[in-house]
C-alpha cells in the first residue's frame, strides 16, 4: 500500500494544544471529528484558523485534520493556527519567510498568571481598611 504524504505540526497557545496533520486534498477542515464551522461557531475564529492557508495561497491544496485539547475557544483557534503554520513549513520550507513575517511561526508566550497566597486572584487583593 502506498504511503500518503502527511505533514505534522504542533501548535500551542495559552493552555490549548493542537495536533495538526496536513494531507494533500481539497481544503477540508476536521477539528476533533467535526467540521470547522460546527466546532468553533464564530466566523472570527474560523478566519484565524484559515489565515496561514490564505497567506501561503495553499487553501485548496491540503485537508486539515486536527485534535485540539485544553483552553478555551480563542486559545484553541490560536493553537490551531500555529500548528497549521508549522505543518505547512514541514510540507514546504519555502513558505517559512511568509509565515514568519505574518507572525504565525512564533508561539504566543502569554499565559494566565498564577494565584498568589494571601490574594483572591493573581493580583486582586481584599479592600484595604485603615482600622
Amino acid at each position: 500500500m502506498a504511503e500518503i504524504n502527511k505533514f505534522y505540526g504542533t501548535g500551542r497557545r495559552k493552555n490549548a494544544i493542537a495536533k495538526v496533520w496536513l494531507i494533500p486534498g481539497s481544503g477540508n477542515f476536521k477539528v476533533n471529528d467535526k467540521e470547522l464551522a460546527e466546532y468553533f461557531g464564530k466566523k472570527t475564529l474560523e478566519m484565524i484558523v484559515r489565515q496561514p492557508m490564505e497567506i501561503t495561497s495553499s487553501a485548496g491544496k491540503y485537508d486539515v485534520i486536527a485534535t485540539v485539547l485544553g483552553g478555551g475557544t480563542s486559545g484553541q483557534a490560536g493553537a490551531l493556527r500555529h500548528g497549521i503554520a508549522r505543518a505547512l513549513v514541514s510540507a514546504d520550507a519555502e513558505l517559512r519567510p511568509a509565515l514568519k513575517a505574518a507572525g504565525f511561526m512564533a508561539r504566543d508566550p502569554r499565559m494566565k498568571e498564577r494565584r498568589k497566597y494571601g490574594l483572591k486572584k493573581a493580583r486582586k487583593a481584599s479592600q484595604f481598611s485603615k482600622r
